[in-house]
């Protein structure tokens, strides 16, 4: 009978223990967020950024995160920032071209949907990879279905889906691989 009352009880801590993780790691997040959007570590700014972030950890922490805590690995992190590097040299990339073509009526325009393969595997990563598309000008995600997403293109050069997951995605999926799978 006692044995059972302490698997019992083991269990509760180790779900316990996992919920807490999950909410932990949401305010982490929420508060990194907060902070680089402010740009400012003045006390004030900070407490009312921790504020926030619990009530944002409070209100979306079990929805937030599966893995919790262990999301916070050395290497996640080190892919993490090369990827924010990655994204904002393409996002300026894609910016000086569709203004080459708004100020050069004489640049081609080709627009169309294109099917684009994907081999990430979990809805995170996939909506990461379809929100970095989308949000490079030029480029917006239509759909997702499967191991496909449909992206509306301001230029289309090419319809073979290799070639068009080399030219619009492949950049951004090897590092939100590592990040979310």
């Amino acid at each position: 009978m006692s044995g059972t009352i302490v698997a019992k009880w083991r269990r509760i801590l180790q779900e316990t223990g996992k919920t807490m993780s999950r909410y932990i790691y949401s305010f982490l997040v929420f508060f990194i967020f907060w902070v680089a959007f402010t740009t400012s570590l003045q006390t004030d700014e900070l407490i009312v950024g921790a504020v926030v972030a619990f009530i944002m950890a409070f209100y979306t922490g079990k929805q937030f995160s599966e893995g919790g805590l262990s999301n916070l690995s050395f290497r996640k992190i080190v892919f993490t920032v090369r990827y924010l590097f990655v994204f904002v040299w393409e996002m300026i990339k894609a910016n000086m071209d569709v203004a080459k073509r708004v100020l050069s009526p004489k640049m081609p325009i080709d627009p169309g949907i294109v099917e684009v393969p994907t081999k990430l595997k979990s809805n995170i990563a996939k909506l990461a990879l379809a929100n970095s598309i989308t949000l490079t000008p030029g480029t917006l995600t239509v759909d997702v279905i499967e191991d496909k997403l449909y992206i509306h293109w301001i230029n289309v050069t090419t319809t073979n889906p290799q070639e068009t997951f080399g030219e619009i995605s492949a950049v951004f999926e090897k590092y939100i691989k590592e990040i979310f799978e």
